[in-house]
């Protein structure tokens, strides 16, 4: 019980400092998690309004963007996040009281409360400009937010244990995932796609993420090829094998 209040205590102090580096002690640090989606998501309603009438899915552009952008990035704003959290609290691992994990925990619950809040305002905001009732479905936005949060601790967790062993990997990294945002299914309905340009489309886990938290929008949404097992077995063997990888590196961790 000792050792869990200690890392707990640790926590809560890495937590508070994670927030004051991020956002700073003014109110533009915080402004600027807002305007951030709110700018892509106005962009990209602008954008097919000028080359169509109507959306993939529903009657409002802003809603439709918000809701695949918003989805992706509770995975992409984590994975992003997590992936510095070794370097940048490396001299705070000296102390025999801060492990590694520590940091991470810490800007796990940092980006999760901070998508979260993010994604209320932004589509609060849509809502009222819209002025467009909405039948929510919680449970599979809930849950799609979860799976997708799980899936960037994976991710971050694998990271920072490589980018340590390889010097190169994070621009390895860093190109290989800019174009999930393309394929994501952010701006069009992957089930809507002709085959076999749906199947290999599919086999991106984060399509499914998309997916389900549109479903939690549009009750009217049928999401075929949705596929709840695959999303759930890819997020766990990426669980599994970055807490292992980051298990086992916790002295490489420390010392470099």
């Amino acid at each position: 019980m000792y050792y869990l209040m200690t890392h707990i205590r640790v926590v809560g102090a890495l937590l508070i400092r994670e927030m004051s580096t991020r956002f700073g002690s003014k109110p533009g640090g915080y402004l600027w998690a807002l305007i951030d989606p709110a700018g892509h998501i106005a962009f990209l309603s602008l954008i097919f309004m000028a080359i169509t009438h109507t959306p993939a899915l529903g009657t409002s552009f802003p809603l439709f963007f918000a809701t695949g952008y918003l989805s992706f990035q509770f995975y992409a704003a984590m994975a992003g996040f997590l992936n510095g959290a070794i370097k940048a609290n490396r001299t705070l691992l000296s102390y025999p009281n801060v492990a590694p994990i520590d940091t991470i925990v810490a800007r796990y619950i940092l980006q999760v409360g901070t998508t979260t809040l993010v994604s209320f305002c932004v589509i609060g905001a849509i809502v009222l400009i819209l002025r467009q009732p909405l039948h929510l479905h919680w449970p599979s936005i809930i849950e799609a937010a979860f799976a997708a949060t799980l899936l960037g601790l994976g991710v971050g967790l694998f990271n920072n244990v490589a980018a340590l062993r390889f010097p190169l990997y994070e621009q390895i990294f860093n190109i290989i995932n800019r174009p999930m945002f393309m394929i994501s299914g952010v701006f069009f309905l992957p089930d809507a796609l002709p085959l076999p340009a749906r199947d290999i489309v599919l086999l991106n886990p984060l399509v499914h993420v998309v997916m389900l938290f549109r479903k939690g929008f549009y009750p009217e949404y049928r999401a075929a090829g949705l596929d709840m097992f695959y999303l759930y077995c890819f997020v766990l063997s990426f669980l599994f094998i970055g807490l292992a990888l980051f298990t086992n590196s916790v002295t490489i961790l420390r010392s470099r």
